[in-house]
């Protein structure tokens, strides 16, 4: 759903891009209170999650293709706050390294594909996990909610904006039921990964699923016919250590295979919004996106002979720009929250 330069006009582009830099700023304030050293680097690469499976578009429906959007798995496992953050380096790094969603839009983009997908799934999240039985269970069957939810939601907001500011005649009624129609479909797929990532991890390590908070059990020992909380191990600190390392191996490595070798598989089709703005003529006023001439535009590695190889590698790059400039973010946040907290930035 990567809007691109000229689907809605200048005046409206830049009223979205100050409201997604006040968003912005607000998430900056927000992680720190949602960081700490065992999240900050999971916060890193769920950004670089993200951008790998978004090279992975699956089919929907004849000539239509979906992407995911992200804005529900970060919420959850990151946090909301960060969860904004996390979706708009990746969103800044397709802008400007991949030439994916116009830089004039890169506001629209923001507030529709980081702000609105997490701030409405993150509340859908919330208000399931207040109903349902406390069970790690719940926390996939909200998770699956919540994305399907988000995506609509998203398509909602760029009919909105839409409505303010297009930059051609098109009935507003058109736009809204083809939007929202493939998009219904295209969330189906988004809660699908979700639920399966949030769960998968939640598996593994369900302290650091912000999420999953609250919702840990201490491991239970039977004796003499009782089952009693188990006493924490001398040895834990090293094996949580470990865990932590290991989980943001497996990940990293399996962002590098989504991006470097699945993503040769992904549909071709166009995406919803594109497939739309094809379809009712929303495009015609389309800009030439101004990193056209990015040696990875597209998704490929200018010079670099042999499609498989050129996408497998752009996919690399992005993964590890992306992962060293989100750690670089949330590292940054963390140590701001550090300083808060200290004598010294107190005052004291």
């Amino acid at each position: 759903m990567h809007v691109p330069d000229g689907f809605i006009d200048a005046p409206t582009s830049a009223v979205t891009g100050v409201a997604a830099a006040g968003a912005l700023a607000v998430s900056l304030r927000g992680a720190r209170r949602e960081l700490d050293e065992k999240t900050a680097p999971l916060a890193g690469l769920v950004a670089a999650f993200i951008f790998a499976v978004q090279m992975l578009n699956f089919p929907v429906a004849a000539g239509t293709s979906g992407h995911l959007l992200g804005g529900a798995l970060a919420a959850i496992l990151v946090g909301p706050f960060t969860g904004v953050l996390c979706v708009s380096v990746v969103l800044l790094m397709q802008g400007v390294l991949f030439a994916d969603g116009g830089l004039t839009a890169l506001g629209v983009n923001i507030t529709d594909m980081a702000i609105v997908t997490t701030v409405v799934s993150y509340a859908v999240f919330r208000a399931l996990l207040a109903v349902l039985p406390r069970k790690r269970r719940s926390v996939n069957v909200a998770s699956f909610v919540a994305a399907l939810v988000s995506v609509p939601a998203a398509a909602v907001t760029f009919t909105l904006l839409y409505a303010i500011g297009g930059t051609t005649d098109v009935a507003l009624g058109k736009v809204a039921t083809a939007m929202i129609g493939v998009h219904v479909l295209i969330g189906i797929g988004e809660a699908v990964i979700t639920a399966l990532t949030v769960s998968a991890v939640v598996a593994v390590r369900p302290d650091l699923v912000h999420g999953a908070r609250g919702l840990h059990q201490r491991l239970k020992l039977r004796v003499n016919g009782e089952l009693v909380d188990a006493p924490p191990s001398a040895g834990a600190p090293v094996a949580v250590r470990a865990s932590r390392r290991t989980l943001w191996l497996g990940g990293l490595v399996a962002s590098l295979v989504l991006a470097g070798f699945v993503s040769f598989y992904a549909s071709a089709d166009p995406d919803g919004l594109m497939k739309v703005a094809h379809d009712k003529g929303i495009d015609k006023k389309a800009h030439p996106h101004a990193s056209d001439g990015s040696p990875l535009a597209g998704y490929g590695v200018k010079d670099v002979s042999g499609a498989r190889v050129s996408r497998g590698l752009a996919g690399v790059i992005g993964v590890g720009v992306t992962v060293v400039a989100g750690s670089a973010v949330f590292w940054a946040v963390r140590r701001r929250r550090t300083d808060d907290v200290s004598p010294a930035g107190t005052g004291l």
